[in-house]
């Protein structure tokens, strides 16, 4: 349940003992804590509810709809955290990108970046663009009490992908190729995407955020050595961007899909936590990741199976996380749109009642 109002800005002293946080800084928890990536949507009744007749980016520009949408997962699940409802291109959209995101397809770019020139014509990220966004998170952590709120933003080079493809691409060619033979407007791409990522992680977390999650779906594209030299310092500046700020700074969660070979490259570009999708057993995503937590990774198909069958899996996966510096329990990517509500509410009831 939503614990009890806190007056707005103002960090409520329960969240000293939350079980996500301890996990995510390597502190020992009261229990594995638990939440799921697009939880905050998708499959909840009462979420397509609010969204009906709304379009998805007008839907992430509506504080009280943002609130709303956030709370939903927090008070059917009890889960330990709640992350902030956005979409990954709402800071291109904020900042005047054209852009939609069409349903069944994803987000479409009317004018691809092809030049220098196209992206000198996008505009840095300021606080101003995303008021709604201040005020969301405002209303979300006087609302949330004791449980986290985690702020996220999309990865520079995800996001990167979406402006030279024009839209979502299986094999990445013109992002790649940019990347191969324009080194010189990927790399200006990549630095004006990661600072809009990072001025748009630093708002959420100015307003109240306690952890941030970066992600980058699409990095698994990548071999190491092109992540390591054409990724990696642009995901490290955005990640060190909310590194040691006042009180010690906040976790910082690191995620991306078919990222097996990438997970010690991931984890040294700044991260705290490491996600691990669920191609990769956690056993090896935890040798890989170094010394910091992980996060993950069942499967999130297993939720259509059988009960036992759901719970005997979650039980490997919490037991394999024993294992690591911290462990926060997570899907191995998003819930997807046709989940029972109900498998999840036994998930999370289960995860939460393993002994430590």
């Amino acid at each position: 349940m939503v614990a009890v109002s806190t007056p707005a800005g103002t960090p409520d002293p329960r969240l000293a003992e939350s079980p996500f946080l301890a996990a995510c800084r390597g502190e020992e928890p009261s229990h594995t804590p638990v939440w799921y990536m697009r939880q905050a949507g998708r499959s909840l009744p009462e979420y397509l509810r609010v969204r009906e007749g709304v379009a998805m980016l007008d839907a992430c520009m509506d504080a009280d709809l943002v609130t709303e949408i956030t709370l939903q997962p927090v008070r059917r699940y009890g889960v330990d955290a709640a992350i902030f409802f956005s979409d990954i291109v709402l800071p291109l959209k904020a900042v005047g990108v054209d852009l939609d995101i069409k349903p069944g397809v994803g987000p479409v770019v009317a004018e691809p970046v092809r030049t220098l020139a196209d992206v000198a014509a996008i505009p840095d990220l300021e606080p101003a663009h995303v008021e709604f966004v201040t005020a969301a998170v405002g209303q979300l952590t006087a609302e949330l009490g004791g449980t986290p709120l985690i702020g996220f933003a999309g990865a520079p080079f995800t996001v990167a992908s979406y402006l030279v493809e024009g839209g979502p691409s299986k094999d990445h060619a013109r992002t790649k190729a940019m990347m191969f033979g324009a080194p010189e407007v990927w790399d200006a791409l990549m630095r004006k995407i990661g600072g809009i990522a990072a001025a748009y992680l630093e708002v959420q977390v100015a307003a109240g955020a306690s952890a941030v999650q970066l992600f980058d779906s699409w990095a698994g594209a990548l071999s190491p050595a092109d992540y390591r030299e054409h990724v990696q310092p642009h995901s490290a500046r955005v990640l060190a961007s909310v590194a040691g700020r006042e009180g010690g700074g906040v976790p910082r969660i690191h995620f991306g899909v078919g990222t097996s070979e990438l997970l010690t490259d991931m984890g040294e570009a700044g991260a705290d936590v490491v996600g691990v999708d669920w191609r990769t057993p956690l056993d090896v995503g935890i040798s890989r990741v170094g010394d910091r937590a992980v996060q993950g990774n069942l499967d999130p198909t297993l939720v259509f199976a059988p009960t036992e069958v759901m719970l005997a899996r979650a039980a490997e996966v919490v037991e394999a996380g024993r294992a690591a510096r911290g462990h926060v329990f997570n899907l191995g990517h998003g819930v997807l749109p046709a989940t029972d509500p109900a498998a999840l509410e036994r998930l999370t009831e289960f995860v939460q009642s393993r002994p430590r």
